[in-house]
């Protein structure tokens, strides 16, 4: 089986088709922004700054956040749905964990249901342990894993997400049966976080950006990053003999039945404030990689990454 590589490179093509900024974006009042996770993790952090970055820019006066966590952010993405149809200043955060959760879940609702607005990142994933593991090296990870692999807590986020299709990809690369994988989903990033400082798992994956402050304080040990090459001074997994790269990308989407003219308000609302100080700070801030698309492109790049999510679930046994 040809590995699936959700790196950027995957779909490099697609990058310079962005939504031009067709006009000044206008201010709008208060913009509601759905975050489908509990706060603390990947989801939260895009929300909120995005909001922040917004008001920098002037081209939101107000920001409202709303907190729905749960099943790889369907429950909130269903309550978004019923709750805002046809409302323009409302914006719900989403991204490949929503993608690989609805395809797994086999959810009622999904990303053609409300309108593709922009995709703004993409983050390399890390693998962690306790601070006070014995696993030195991912090397001796992954010696554990094929020796006894149910023995191996692999803890990430929800299930059939970007953490849990990495455990997967990692799995078939140094020759362990997908399926065997024991993987733990977290409600949320506070969650992942005590679970893995606690040493409650074996191992945690999530975007660096997520873990960083915890790594540099001593708290969780960085074995490996899901990047081509070395990153922050982690090895790459690729570096270390395992063929895998993998990049989460997160983006944002309007409510089900808004105007084009609406859609593009929106659009030139997110555009200005990616191109602000603000945002570009938190880029360099959380070790995300600006991976800019809008409007008509953005819904074409989503098409194939639920094509794409999967087959790679598929392929590890994880969707039948």
């Amino acid at each position: 089986m040809k590995r699936r590589d959700f790196s950027l490179a995957t779909v490099a093509a697609l990058t310079a088709a962005q939504f031009p900024l067709a006009a000044r974006a206008q201010s709008i009042g208060t913009l509601k922004m759905m975050i489908p996770a509990n706060p603390g993790g990947g989801w939260d952090q895009t929300g909120r700054a995005l909001g922040a970055a917004m008001q920098s820019a002037k081209v939101v006066q107000s920001v409202q956040f709303d907190n729905k966590g749960g099943a790889a952010g369907t429950i909130g993405l269903a309550q978004f749905i019923n709750a805002s149809k046809g409302d323009p200043n409302a914006l719900i955060v989403g991204g490949l964990v929503m993608v690989g959760g609805i395809v797994l879940n086999k959810s009622p609702v999904d990303l053609t249901m409300v309108t593709p607005v922009a995709r703004l990142t993409s983050e390399y994933e890390v693998v962690v342990v306790p601070a006070s593991s014995p696993y030195k090296t991912m090397d001796d990870l992954v010696k554990a894993f094929k020796a006894d692999p149910g023995k191996v807590a692999w803890n990430g986020g929800s299930a059939g997400g970007t953490d849990h299709m990495l455990a997967g990809l990692i799995a078939r690369a140094v020759g362990v049966d997908p399926t065997k994988v024991n993987y733990v989903a977290s409600k949320g990033g506070g969650d992942q976080i005590a679970n893995i400082v606690g040493g409650h798992v074996t191992a945690g994956i999530a975007g660096l950006g997520e873990f960083a402050e915890h790594i540099k304080g001593g708290r969780m040990r960085a074995l490996a990053v899901s990047s081509p090459a070395k990153q922050d001074g982690i090895p790459s997994l690729k570096e270390q003999g395992i063929d895998v790269v993998l990049g989460n990308w997160r983006g944002v989407f309007g409510a089900p039945a808004i105007t084009t003219a609406q859609r593009d308000a929106l659009i030139n609302a997110v555009k200005a404030a990616v191109d602000s100080p603000a945002w570009q700070e938190t880029l360099k801030k959380l070790d995300w990689q600006s991976w800019y698309l809008a409007g008509d492109a953005y819904k074409a790049f989503i098409e194939e990454e639920t094509k794409r999510a999967k087959a790679t679930l598929e392929s590890l046994g994880l969707v039948k």
